[in-house]
């Protein structure tokens, strides 16, 4: 028998050792230099908890580097880090991961570098190892240190999508990073996606989701310190499981977690369709349980449903289709939920009002019950739906359009983005008319009648049409000869359409300039936002106040037609009655009921004449706003958000009563609706909430700020606006805040009515203005509960608060759009602020 070695086999075992050697790290959790990872390989952390290698994500044919939850530990395939999620590799066995130059890298098979930790020569000179940690952490570390030296770069550093507890999310102010969360482009494309989230960069200590880097569409509110908790993240209350901690230093600032139990298996994660997601694994059912998800509902977030032309139904979890007379463009995609293909016309329309080649123009398929999107045009002089009809049809580029009495005429351009379907139990939603062919478009076909028939119709009624026509027209002119001369009582709104119950006039241009002596300078009352005010005398020698649009002014024909139309529908003593309008030369005009002792703010900061507010009237103006805005958030037949509640807008009749005025930035709101978004920031900065100055979120809580604002005005006789430069102070609120504190509560009183007051009212109106100015409007009080303590005798039944929002001057820096320079007004004048967000 031949016991000599075959030479060959002992060649090919050579070999074989040579490969493992050159491909397999001698720990099982690391890779060291001269060592790599390639194929099937992978590299588990030592309690088993985390691998890390090559995988292919869903039906693509693409690999990635990527760190995922082991078998042992989650059963279902989770990944939580990528390394190359822009640039894959095709072919796993011919890339290679490993260390060169002090840096992991990845080169694929045609041996061309996709990813490296990216660190200078210095940083990583000597020898360096991965290691992957328990927590899901892969650090590079020199190989002489040891497991608690700094590392030299970590993928906690660089999260994709997923934050891991013991991870941060913050910025470095040394380097000027942000640490992004970043969506999967879809559920099968580890590619970025358009939606993240990052910490805020102003001093809110918020997280914010963005679409696209650029709109944002959620936050969670500024971290409350004292209970470590997100203001708008309730659900963090049970902090039984998690411990969530910010720290914040020279170098960096950034939020942190932990589990309370190591046990439990959680992460935090946003999804490809734009929700950040806290899970944790339940290993009794073997899946995800999603703690919590933000938005709550998947159609809040921006642009869910992809592409353009397609709607998001929140009551089928989220799911989306195309309009009518649009199919998706990758039917597949949709079926799996990934939108971002969106959809396009099954047949394409003409420009503006040219005919198709069959001699049918473009037409509009109505679509029911949307919330609409926001890149709009407003229309004012668009004053039917007929013509705001006509003005689309007349633009090449106009794909919808949508009108009622309240907004107008509203026009879209290009793609149709973020369009939802409103809640079941929420009555609000509005009709959108989308641009299609006529061929798309299902209309009532007639029975033709004979070609005979047609023709002597035809030319049997010409001539009575002609002369009806004509007739019209004398009667037309005569009619309007007699408006401008003299006014007439409608029974329609300007806008058209809807019944006018207030029956309100339009008056001629020519009543209004013999009124105010053609807008002499003597008859000015003041000005705001909207444009100067006159003392004005109609017919009967009847006294009122009429506000002129200003051809300088940054509100214009949403604001005169907003205002127009919702006040007239308004009812209370304590909100200024609105006697009539004139549309005409292109002037906009408002006639109100005449108010002899003019605005709040005229007598309460004018040293001269505040004398004239002792501490019964103010008391009385107190409960009289308290009151109105009372009725428009609930009693009115539209609940109604003011947006510019502040002194210059309480008028004052001839016996002090107070009321509301200038509906020109109102909202109106659902039945059931809580809180809204905007991108145009109205009102005056010092009168606005946080979350609404920073974010555009605002709710009936931000009316109730604005009055907390203004009842500390009244008490103390200053103007907020006066403090914003002070070093100390930024605000009125703050200023009294410090007082309160040092037991000098008696001091914030106005000096002219501190004596004579009732000490223990003031001490309560105080009070309960710093309730109202709470940060979190979970914190402020209802208008309801407002009146219930200013009407109560037991001061000390009153519910305990906390520091004013924008007590310092930390807190006092709104958030910049990143498209438009974010201007406030610091004085009592309103204005509009649209927002590119």
């Amino acid at each position: 028998m031949n016991t000599k070695p075959n030479s060959k086999f002992v060649f090919s075992v050579i070999l074989l050792c040579a490969f493992l050697e050159s491909h397999v790290s001698i720990a099982a959790d690391t890779i060291k230099e001269n060592h790599s990872l390639s194929g099937d390989q992978t590299i588990v952390s030592a309690g088993g908890m985390f691998e890390l290698g090559f995988f292919k994500p869903g039906q693509l044919s693409n690999y990635y580097i990527g760190i995922w939850y082991s078998k042992q530990v989650v059963s279902e395939s989770t990944v939580v880090w990528v390394a190359n999620r822009e640039i894959p590799v095709s072919d796993r066995f011919s890339s290679v991961l490993s260390i060169l130059d002090g840096n992991l890298v990845l080169f694929n098979e045609a041996k061309t570098l996709v990813w490296s930790t990216d660190l200078n020569s210095a940083t990583s000179s000597g020898s360096v190892q991965a290691v992957l940690l328990d927590s899901g952490n892969l650090v590079l570390r020199a190989g002489s240190s040891n497991n608690t030296s700094e590392p030299l770069w970590q993928s906690f550093d660089h999260p994709t999508h997923t934050w891991l507890p013991g991870g941060r999310l913050g910025f470095n102010k040394i380097t000027d990073h942000a640490q992004l969360l970043t969506s999967w482009k879809n559920l099968e494309d580890p590619a970025p996606g358009l939606y993240s989230l990052k910490l805020s960069l102003d001093e809110s200590n918020s997280y914010i989701l963005q679409w696209n880097r650029s709109k944002q569409y959620w936050t969670s509110g500024s971290w409350d310190e004292s209970s470590h908790i997100f203001n708008l993240v309730p659900e963090m209350r049970l902090n039984y499981i998690f411990n969530y901690s910010y720290v914040t230093n020279e170098n960096e600032s950034y939020f942190t977690y932990s589990l309370y139990d190591p046990r439990r298996v959680s992460r935090c994660s946003i999804s490809a369709l734009g929700q950040i997601q806290q899970l944790t694994w339940l290993d009794s059912s073997k899946q995800w349980n999603l703690f919590w998800a933000k938005p709550r509902q998947q159609c809040d977030v921006y642009a869910v449903c992809g592409g353009s032309f397609s709607s998001c139904n929140p009551t089928s979890s989220g799911s989306c289709k195309c309009l009518k007379g649009f199919k998706p463009n990758r039917q597949r995609d949709w079926d799996l939920q990934i939108y971002s293909g969106g959809c396009s016309r099954k047949t394409s329309v003409q420009c503006g009002n040219a005919t198709s080649t069959n001699g049918t123009g473009d037409g509009f398929l109505e679509i029911h019950r949307q919330l609409l999107p926001e890149n709009k045009q407003q229309y004012g002089y668009a004053l039917s739906i007929k013509s705001c009809r006509s003005i689309c049809l007349n633009e090449c580029h106009c794909t919808a359009y949508a009108y009622d009495s309240i907004d107008g005429c509203s026009i879209w351009h290009g793609d149709i983005l973020n369009l939802r379907e409103p809640e079941e139990n929420d009555g609000y939603g509005r009709t959108i008319y989308i641009r299609a062919a006529a061929s798309d478009i299902k209309k009532k076909r007639l029975i033709k009648p004979s070609l005979v028939i047609a023709i002597v119709s035809i030319f049997t009624g010409l001539p009575l049409v002609i002369f009806g026509y004509y007739l019209w027209k004398k009667t037309l002119g005569r009619k309007r000869e007699h408006r401008n001369r003299y006014g007439v009582t409608i029974n329609k709104l300007a806008a058209g359409g809807e019944r006018n119950d207030a029956e309100l006039p339009i008056f001629g241009l020519r009543a209004i300039i013999a009124a105010t002596n053609n807008f002499a300078e003597a008859n000015k009352l003041g000005e705001g936002g909207f444009g100067p005010v006159y003392k004005g005398i109609l017919a009967e020698n009847q006294e009122v106040a009429i506000k002129r649009l200003s051809k300088k002014s940054g509100q214009g024909q949403q604001e005169f037609m907003n205002e127009l139309k919702l006040i007239a529908k308004l009812q209370h003593t304590n909100l200024v009655r609105l006697l009539g309008c004139c549309i005409e030369d292109e002037e906009m005009i408002l006639i109100y009921e005449y108010m002899p002792n003019r605005s709040l703010d005229k007598l309460l900061f004018d040293a001269s004449e505040k004398t004239e507010l002792d501490w019964g009237g103010r008391f009385r103006i107190i409960e009289g706003i308290a009151q109105g805005v009372l009725y428009i958030h609930k009693y009115s037949r539209l609940k109604i958000i003011h947006r510019d509640l502040k002194a210059s807008n309480i008028l004052l009749d001839g016996a002090l009563n107070p009321k509301i005025s200038d509906f020109g930035m109102a909202r109106i709101f659902g039945i059931n609706q809580i809180e809204a978004n905007t991108n145009r920031v109205v009102g005056t900065y010092g009168y606005m909430s946080p979350e609404y100055a920073r974010y555009g979120h605002f709710s009936e809580k931000l009316d109730v700020f604005s009055f907390g604002v203004l009842l500390l005005e009244i008490v103390s006789g200053k103007k907020n606006a006066a403090f914003y430069r002070f070093e100390h102070s930024p605000t009125l609120a703050g200023w009294a805040w410090e007082l309160w504190k040092d037991g000098r509560g008696m001091e914030v009183i106005d000096e002219s009515v501190r004596e004579t007051c009732r000490l223990d009212e003031a001490l309560k109106c105080i009070h309960i203005g710093f309730l109202c100015v709470q940060e979190a409007p979970a914190d402020r009080p209802t208008m309801s509960s407002v009146i219930l303590m200013l009407q109560g005798t037991d001061s000390t039944s009153l519910p305990p608060f906390k520091e004013p929002a924008f007590s310092t001057h930390r807190n006092s820096t709104p958030v910049r759009s990143s498209q438009t320079p974010t201007i406030f007004s610091h004085n009592t004048v309103t204005i509009s602020l649209p927002e590119g967000r």
